[in-house]
């Protein structure tokens, strides 16, 4: 495995492999790597011939008083594992190396809309970051096929559309979740719950599954009363709840009655670790889901 720092360095590389007909396939991360990001390497592996990982923790997309500071930077360790794992190349800029001219003065990208509803509420900014720094990263790879966690499905979402509209050429690929045993979400945040606060982390996937049974089971449910009453359980449990929402899933607006293919989202504080997660629900065809 190659490990480089410099956009140019990277570029004459990746040039070389494209030149030589193989294929590229990219997972963009910020380091602290699990066996969910490793999932995304094992799911790169089998789209191309050439897989590039970068590890970057972008300071755009963290608000005031969020964890920039001491997000987990462990390099070394996680360039042991990518090479473990048959990575071709780690990409580990610096900020200085990506945003030359200051965070400030560095052009933003913004997906409207998608961007500013769920975590956009509470984290304004946060996805205008990401999208930045997530097309600057594909500009530099140039990817054949690029691959999201669907941890993070708001996320996944929005750099979809993102690709889309600024014409990428890259295939924007989703990924199933990676779980701990007991059904946790795979994150390198949970490293900030407690060990108490980690045997209730579970309750957060629980309620997002039985709303799931109860939408399946009676579509025409009321689906405001539904999410209140997980985010009452969940608060009771020892959590703060951010949201708890049943939305479309091609594009997380409030459902219609007649539409079908929804998730259920949900972003909820447990002590230091802000948990996302999510299901997806086929709601019963012809049903009347409410939504009042």
């Amino acid at each position: 495995m190659q490990r480089i720092d410099k956009i140019k360095a990277a570029r004459l590389l990746l040039a070389s492999w494209r030149q030589a007909g193989d294929r590229i396939a990219f997972v963009p991360t910020m380091g602290d790597l699990h066996a969910g990001h490793l999932s995304l390497v094992q799911e790169a592996r089998k789209r191309a011939e050439r897989v590039v990982v970068s590890i970057f923790v972008n300071p755009l997309q963290f608000g005031e008083n969020e964890d920039f500071d001491h997000y987990p930077r462990v390099l070394d360790s996680d360039s042991e594992k990518l090479n473990s794992a048959g990575v071709d190349l780690l990409f580990s800029p610096t900020v200085s190396e990506l945003y030359p001219n200051g965070e400030q003065n560095v052009t933003r990208v913004v997906v409207p809309i998608m961007g500013d509803t769920l975590c956009g509420v509470s984290r304004p900014g946060h996805f205008s970051g990401v999208a930045t720094v997530v097309s600057k990263l594909l500009n530099i790879v140039q990817p054949d096929s690029s691959l999201f966690g669907e941890k993070d499905f708001q996320q996944l979402l929005i750099i979809k559309k993102m690709a889309a509209d600024l014409c990428f050429s890259s295939d924007i690929i989703g990924v199933p979740t990676c779980r701990e045993v007991d059904g946790l979400a795979m994150s390198s945040r949970n490293n900030y719950l407690s060990d108490t606060q980690r045997e209730l982390a579970p309750a957060l996937m629980r309620e997002l599954r039985n709303v799931k049974k109860m939408i399946e089971s009676n579509p025409s449910a009321d689906f405001s009363q539904l999410t209140q009453q997980a985010a009452n359980t969940l608060n009771n449990t020892g959590f703060i709840t951010d949201y708890f929402e049943i939305r479309r899933s091609a594009d997380l607006a409030k459902p219609n009655r007649d539409d079908q293919e929804l998730v259920v989202i949900a972003a909820a504080w447990l002590g230091k670790a802000r948990l996302i997660d999510n299901v997806r629900v086929n709601a019963v065809l012809g049903a009347c889901p409410r939504t009042d």
